[in-house]
């Protein structure tokens, strides 16, 4: 079981160190399945440190101002996303989320983008808090919107928003009694695969272009859409 664990973190790490997003909608449902321990509270630890190295590794391209917007942003939506965990049937909140997912993939399919503004990075930090805080998946929102931008800046703003949300979701988690002693124990054995993830992913990134990233965030946003009615439905 832990071989499976280390596996998905690790192929989970590699595709968001490519495309700028994705270990939480590869690796949480497995990990799910594996373990209902794992999730919410080891992922995101694990990806804290998919996130640090990345930040690094393309800090030249980072943007400060750029990340602004969907930073403040992210802050309310984790708080409702908490609030909802407690107070609201995931089963009804998760097909929300789905369809609108759903939604935003068909728009860009038909050539629909959002500009790359302060509102839509806000609302796009808003839902991703949302959806990461109730459903462990908070990507898609954010990399819908910037997926048109350079291949380097995708991969760094995204992996900066994504460090920020993750001592975010972690800050508010731990006082909920979500992340314990025994969570940061379970989230020990990822970190090697994490950063292993990371390093073969530094090999190719360079080959990898902006077409390919937008059909790879297109093709995980309706991945997410699956696995989070298969979740709730089953």
């Amino acid at each position: 079981m832990l071989f499976i664990a280390v596996l998905t973190v690790c192929f989970g790490s590699f595709v968001q160190t490519v495309i700028g997003f994705g270990m939480a909608v590869i690796a949480a449902p497995i990990l799910f399945y594996l373990n209902p321990e794992y999730v919410p509270g080891p992922i995101i630890f694990a990806a804290l440190f998919n996130c640090l190295a990345n930040v690094y590794r393309f800090r030249s391209s980072l943007s400060i101002s750029g990340l602004k917007s969907a930073i403040i942003g992210r802050i309310p939506g984790c708080i409702v996303g908490a609030g909802l965990l407690v107070v609201a049937s995931q089963h009804y909140l998760a097909i929300l989320i789905a369809i609108s997912i759903l939604c935003a993939v068909v728009m860009n399919l038909f050539k629909f983008s959002l500009p790359v503004n302060n509102r839509n990075l806000f609302w796009a930090g808003f839902l991703s808090g949302v959806m990461g805080m109730s459903t462990s998946i908070g990507g898609p929102p954010i990399a819908l919107v910037v997926q048109s931008e350079k291949a380097s800046f995708i991969r760094a703003n995204l992996a900066g928003f994504f460090l920020f949300s993750c001592v975010t979701s972690l800050m508010i988690l731990i006082p909920m009694g979500i992340f314990t002693y025994e969570h940061l124990l379970l989230s020990l054995p990822l970190l090697p695969a994490t950063l292993m993830g990371n390093y073969i992913a530094y090999h190719v990134v360079d080959y990898v272009n902006k077409t390919l990233i937008r059909y790879g965030t297109l093709c995980l946003c309706i991945v997410a859409v699956i696995l989070m009615l298969i979740k709730v439905l089953s």
